[in-house]
């Protein structure tokens, strides 16, 4: 299998979680499990968008656990292509804690995944796909008042259609608003309302749901937030909006 150097520098993901108590040990930290699967995600969909097509986890090496990520602390997971062949490509990973309400960040884990496409049918042609939302796949950077979460829909997810559920739907779009609003202002926010909340499209089995939540407006202690999730099948490329919302939170210290 001939293999290629992919091209560019910048990452081709970035996403963040939060690190909560149910996926810390004794010592208050991430599990190495936890944060290994969620490297593991940002290289599939990358996999999948670089492949398009359905993609496995082949191998993971290089793994370097540098430091722990404490819970409470967001965590933001880096991906970018280092290598290309016909049917697999190498994922470079890394995951980065921030304190939210102080901006310090500590790389934590570092990983390559190869990532294999399953045999496809004769007549896969590897559609490129519709690209709807180029504005919803641009990395939040550093210091932004934004925030890009990326989810897999599995069918834990989804009703007995194979339709997304609108409870999971919402925890992912509050987890972006919130990890937006405190990057705002750096101060212990809750959530205080929504305004809006439109669903328009639904999201299925095997679909990758991306939420791009970013500040619109701030108060004295309250906290706008726009949040849209979309849905991009991982074999055709075919993007939806599902959900917009307009989230309010407010500062409790």
């Amino acid at each position: 299998m001939n293999e290629v150097l992919a091209q560019g520098t910048g990452p081709n993901l970035v996403v963040v979680d939060m690190v909560w108590p149910d996926q810390s040990n004794h010592h208050g930290t991430m599990f190495g499990g936890a944060a290994l699967s969620m490297l593991d995600r940002v290289a599939f969909i990358v996999g999948s968008r670089s492949l398009r097509g359905s993609v496995v986890t082949a191998a993971v090496g290089q793994l370097d656990f540098a430091a722990p990520a404490p819970a409470g602390h967001l965590v933001e997971c880096r991906a970018s292509i280092l290598r290309k062949g016909q049917r697999s490509v190498t994922v470079d990973t890394r995951l980065i804690a921030e304190d939210l309400l102080t901006g310090t960040r500590t790389d934590c884990l570092t990983g390559e995944f190869v990532m294999v496409r399953q045999a496809a049918k004769p007549d896969d042609t590897g559609p490129a796909g519709i690209e709807a939302s180029p504005g919803a796949r641009l990395a939040p950077e550093r210091g932004h008042a934004c925030a890009l979460v990326a989810e897999i829909v599995f069918p834990g997810h989804v009703n007995h259609r194979g339709v997304l559920h609108g409870g999971p739907a919402m925890a992912w779009m509050a987890k972006a608003g919130f990890v937006a609003a405190t990057r705002a202002v750096r101060r212990t926010i809750v959530m205080a309302g929504s305004e809006q909340l439109d669903f328009k499209a639904p999201a299925h089995v095997g679909d990758v749901v991306e939420v791009m939540a970013h500040v619109v407006g701030t108060g004295r202690r309250s906290v706008r937030v726009q949040a849209d999730m979309w849905a991009e099948s991982a074999t055709t490329g075919e993007r939806r909006l599902c959900t917009s919302a307009r989230l309010t939170y407010v500062a409790v210290t």
